[in-house]
């Protein structure tokens, strides 16, 4: 399939369900995608190239050091990594979705092609003809994007986690993390030279506002003593994918829908890559992390059941 404002090949459309050919296709792109961003980062560093966040790499244009290649060496793979990752991450204009280009706010704007169905701080979900969902992440001050967890000592735990203003590669782990989950089938199909990341998502039924989620989690989330994490989202949980461990949080009833197979997707979360170095830190919490990771049921002590602490 095509998609019809970017003429790129999709495996999205409106509410149909992606096979497993489909899904391991776009965990690729994902992987790929992310992979492409930390060469791009490295090959830069190598040029001295100076950047104040990683959105000015994300945004890099093809001929952005094409007078510099022909030296060669360094200049040359720079050009290669810029290249190699503007195809795994497009740019397109607004007006490509059919928002008006001269508009102030142009996704406030009338748009023929998209109707907004909802969103919030980090984004704007917009329907498609065909009922695909197209988010529009939004840049926010300091050339931030979305959302992440940050962890700093805790009172009445060893770590807290409170969200605060994410980056692009936050946002693209987010996205692949919620893939991983079997959430919601998400492509990344472009970012805007304003630095707007737009994703497409299959579409799905909403769930009523409040519902409790604590029941109906996705599989493979484990539960955090409070003893280890507190924090400031609905539901904070862990996740092994990738070869590590991740925060995963802001599950409620909003960041669900109910798709044609009838079973719950979520389709948002707030995430973040556990601390390593504050596990290595705390020789408790690392020894949990381990048995965990073999037995999602293990206890926080290996010698004790959880409800006899």
């Amino acid at each position: 399939m095509q998609d019809p404002f970017t003429g790129q090949t999709t495996l999205l459309r409106g509410r149909d369900l992606p096979g497993p050919a489909e899904r391991s296709a776009l965990q690729d792109h994902h992987e790929r995608r992310l992979e492409a961003l930390a060469r791009l980062g490295a090959a830069a560093a190598q040029c001295g190239l100076r950047t104040d966040s990683d959105r000015d790499l994300v945004l890099l244009a093809e001929d952005e050091v094409s007078l510099l290649e022909g030296a060669g060496g360094e200049w040359a793979a720079l050009g290669g990594a810029i290249r190699d990752f503007r195809r795994q991450l497009p740019l397109h204009r607004l007006e490509d979705f059919g928002f008006p280009a001269e508009a102030e706010n142009p996704l406030e704007e009338a748009n023929p092609h998209l109707q907004r169905i909802g969103g919030g701080v980090e984004a704007w979900a917009f329907a498609a003809a065909d009922g695909s969902v197209y988010k529009f992440y939004l840049p926010r001050e300091e050339k931030r994007i979305g959302s992440a967890f940050g962890f700093t000592p805790g009172e009445e735990s060893l770590l807290l986690a409170q969200a605060g203003l994410g980056d692009y590669r936050a946002l693209l782990e987010k996205l692949l993390l919620i893939h991983a989950l079997d959430g919601t089938a998400t492509e990344v199909v472009a970012v805007t030279p304003e630095g707007i990341v737009v994703a497409k998502q299959t579409l799905g039924d909403p769930l009523p506002q409040g519902d409790d989620m604590s029941r109906r989690l996705p599989a493979g989330l484990i539960e955090i003593p409070s003893r280890f994490l507190r924090a400031n989202r609905d539901h904070p949980r862990l996740l092994f994918f990738g070869g590590r461990p991740w925060l995963v949080a802001d599950l409620h009833a909003r960041n669900f829908v109910r798709c044609t197979d009838g079973r719950l997707r979520v389709i948002d979360i707030v995430a973040a890559a556990w601390p390593d170095a504050f596990t290595r830190a705390h020789p408790l919490l690392a020894d949990w992390l381990v048995r965990v990771q073999a037995d999602p049921d293990a206890p926080l002590l290996a010698t004790s059941a959880d409800d006899e602490l």
